[in-house]
């Protein structure tokens, strides 16, 4: 178990971070162990095919062994290096920038992680080098490491990350929501079964292979949503800075059609488009998140919102940046299958 001491100022310092890369590393846990990933199939199943042997094997072995966790009740989540996800310093990272600062990370950071990762039992011979105090070599695995992450990015991720990144923006959204309208309480209410608030001002991540209490002291919390993630993530060693990568809502989105509204009048009445915009809109949903979904421009949608503006079946309101829409009573009434008696 991993407690979380967040003080006022802490909570005062919540923030969120989205990071390109790591999420490329998280998927990693995906790659090495597909059959615990099924939601992820049909992306490992169009990358693998084009990844080089030597990348894959260097990769996995970025990922701990499957651990017991210390209540024996549970698997818990495969364990990587702290220093492969460098914590955000801004809402959006580029993945170069964070590629960039792994490769500037000390030597004995580097051995420190990737041994803990692996502890009690011995790295795997890929990794070797972390068990020597040999910083020729352990440079050497360093490079080649951050070269097959941005192998592996260009290969796996670059031309499908916007759509990943609208994902992740439209989580933080909500929960930035839910910050507003209730509080931490709330905003940590449905993070993960496994995480818990208390009023003494701890969080707490329950089937972890680690148990330590990280006090932020001032410095804040980071919230990372994920896709890859499918479970709560603190870091591996409590001296790092307090953040909790935690699953990301809507990632059935990424791989789903949006919605076919059922054959019905409301088809005739409002044309196929907006009947789908309709039924999509039973939770708030910003323009550029409905395009993405729908696979079209933001422009089109928006021409699409105003008519269902003007006719009372959706509402908006102002969020921060963003402009957020959702059906209105009436535009409920108008979705709802009703059967006949």
């Amino acid at each position: 178990m991993i407690r979380i001491k967040l003080g006022v100022n802490d909570l005062a310092n919540t923030r969120f971070g989205i990071s390109p890369l790591a999420e490329a590393v998280r998927s990693l846990r995906a790659l090495s162990d597909p059959a615990q990933h099924t939601l992820h199939l049909p992306l490992l199943r169009s990358i693998t095919a084009r990844l080089d042997p030597a990348d894959v094997l260097l990769l996995v072995s970025l990922v701990g062994p499957n651990r017991i966790a210390p209540d024996f009740r549970s698997t818990a989540s495969r364990a990587i290096a702290d220093f492969l996800t460098p914590v955000p310093t801004r809402l959006v990272e580029r993945f170069d920038d964070q590629l960039a600062v792994i490769r500037a990370t000390p030597l004995a950071v580097v051995r420190r992680d990737l041994v803990a990762s692996y502890a009690p039992g011995p790295v795997p011979e890929v990794l070797d080098a972390a068990e020597r105090s040999d910083a020729r070599a352990t440079r050497r695995l360093l490079n080649s490491i951050c070269d097959a992450l941005g192998r592996y990015w260009q290969v796996a991720f670059s031309a499908v990350w916007p759509q990943m990144r609208l994902v992740l923006e439209a989580d933080t959204t909500y929960r930035a929501r839910q910050l507003a309208v209730g509080g931490a309480r709330l905003l940590f209410a449905d993070l993960h079964p496994n995480v818990c608030w208390s009023d003494d001002g701890v969080l707490t991540v329950a089937e972890m292979i680690g148990d330590y209490t990280l006090v932020a002291a001032g410095r804040g919390l980071l919230l990372m949503p994920s896709i890859f993630a499918p479970m709560p993530v603190p870091p591996l060693h409590p001296d790092e800075s307090p953040s909790l990568a935690y699953p990301s809502r809507g990632i059935g989105t990424l791989l789903t059609p949006p919605p076919e509204p059922e054959p019905s009048a409301i088809v005739d009445l409002l044309g196929r488009t907006r009947a789908t915009l309709l039924y999509m809109l039973e939770e708030p949903l910003a323009t550029v998140e409905i395009a993405r979904r729908l696979r079209v421009t933001s422009s089109a949608v928006s021409q699409h919102l105003q008519v269902l503006l003007a006719a009372g079946l959706v509402t908006n309101a102002r969020d921060r940046r963003q402009v957020l829409y959702r059906r209105t009573p009436l535009g409920d009434q108008l979705t709802t299958r009703r059967t006949e008696s």
